[in-house]
């Protein structure tokens, strides 16, 4: 596969929630890919999946899978990620669901407490993406 990494493409995942505001799901430029920060909404009712951190830190994993997923790339191309918790004390439960996404090779990440989150959510993670197959030498 080629690119032109003077290209900026717009990714659109239909399976993920729709975008609260002014922003686009994920952008590739080059061989990267900066996905938006997700949060716990679930795509089909576009509220906070119910059952606290646990229930919302998976659903914001699924989501951003299904934003790697629709500009063609797996977790497995994570190489950053951003989390940001409402509360830290939330930090074992988030963290131990992470580990059953990221299983080996893991992303930087970093971790921080913020004060508020879209629709009142207890979690949201963005992430960067490395695509490999992309070829931008040519």
């Amino acid at each position: 596969m080629t690119c032109d990494c003077k290209d900026k493409t717009i990714i659109i995942a239909p399976k993920a929630p729709k975008a609260l505001g002014p922003y686009s799901a994920a952008v590739k430029v080059g061989q990267f890919i900066y996905c938006s920060g997700q949060t716990g909404l679930n795509p089909a009712t576009n509220e906070l999946a119910e059952g606290g951190i646990e229930a919302q830190t998976r659903q914001v994993l699924n989501n951003l899978k299904n934003v790697l997923e629709a500009a063609g790339l797996s977790l497995s191309h994570v190489v950053k990620t951003t989390v940001f918790l409402k509360d830290m004390a939330d930090f074992q439960v988030m963290n131990g669901i992470y580990a059953e996404y990221f299983t080996e090779n893991y992303p930087a990440r970093s971790t921080i407490q913020v004060a508020a989150l879209p629709k009142n959510g207890l979690v949201e993670i963005e992430v960067v993406a490395f695509d490999s197959s992309c070829d931008c030498n040519e």
